[in-house]
């Protein structure tokens, strides 16, 4: 199972900016497709983002056009840049794989996890 690791998370001001990190522990992730999810207090983990190894990508309705997910050019990083942040996103931020090719929005296919960072909005 690939190891996850998540940075970058931290508090912010309405409208600023931050930039999530993950880092898996092998090579062969570069293969799968890496999504972010987030889960609020007293809510689901629903899914933000994805991008396979051909840098596809998909987003979740409420953060297009604001987030960017990206891969490093060791393919075994990839980052969630957010701009102008709301308060609506504050919630713990979980990096995932999944063995797949199409980037997928589907919590059910990401079979490894990373421990989440928490990332605070402030009004």
């Amino acid at each position: 199972q690939v190891q996850l690791v998540e940075s970058g998370g931290g508090l912010v001001q309405t409208g600023g900016s931050l930039r999530l990190s993950c880092a898996a522990s092998e090579r062969t992730f570069s293969t799968y497709v890496m999504g972010w999810f987030r889960q609020a207090p007293g809510k689901e983990r629903e899914f933000v983002s994805s991008i396979n190894w051909g840098s596809t990508t998909r987003y979740a309705d409420s953060v297009k056009g604001r987030f960017t997910i990206s891969r490093g050019n060791a393919k075994n990083t990839v980052y969630l840049q957010m701009n102008s942040l709301k308060p609506e996103d504050t919630a713990v931020y979980y990096c995932a794989a999944a063995r797949v090719v199409i980037p997928t929005t589907r919590l059910s296919d990401f079979g490894s996890w990373g421990q989440g960072t928490q990332v605070t909005v402030s009004s």
